[in-house]
């Protein structure tokens, strides 16, 4: 599971939530939150700077168009700038496409299709 950071758990679920996402867990010190088969881990990091934030996780997912757009849907701009932002869905030089999400905290989620 990808453990990322956090500037606060809350905004982080209430972001996430939007998105699909249900809580698993949440105290002050973690936050699960699951989308079907995926699964996000956050700890709390409050002196993160979003522009200089490296964190970053691949996400495997079957329908990689119908999460993309449940995204954009829910009001994530398509700009690939920005927290958050989304980057539009492209085929890579390996064969898979992929998408990316850069949350509010700046942490970029790589949405890749998998192949099966």
């Amino acid at each position: 599971m990808p453990n990322l950071p956090s500037r606060d758990l809350s905004l982080t679920s209430a972001f996430y939530q939007a998105l699909g996402f249900s809580e698993v867990f949440h105290d002050p010190t973690w936050l699960i939150l699951a989308r079907g088969d995926l699964q996000l881990e956050f700890f709390p990091h409050a002196d993160l700077d979003p522009s200089g934030n490296w964190f970053s996780c691949c996400l495997r997912v079957s329908d990689l168009d119908a999460l993309y757009t449940a995204f954009h849907a829910a009001g994530v701009a398509e700009t690939g700038r920005g927290h958050p932002s989304l980057q539009p869905i492209t085929r890579q030089p390996w064969g898979q496409r992929m998408a990316t999400l850069l949350d509010p905290d700046g942490t970029l989620l790589r949405l890749i299709e998998d192949d099966g």
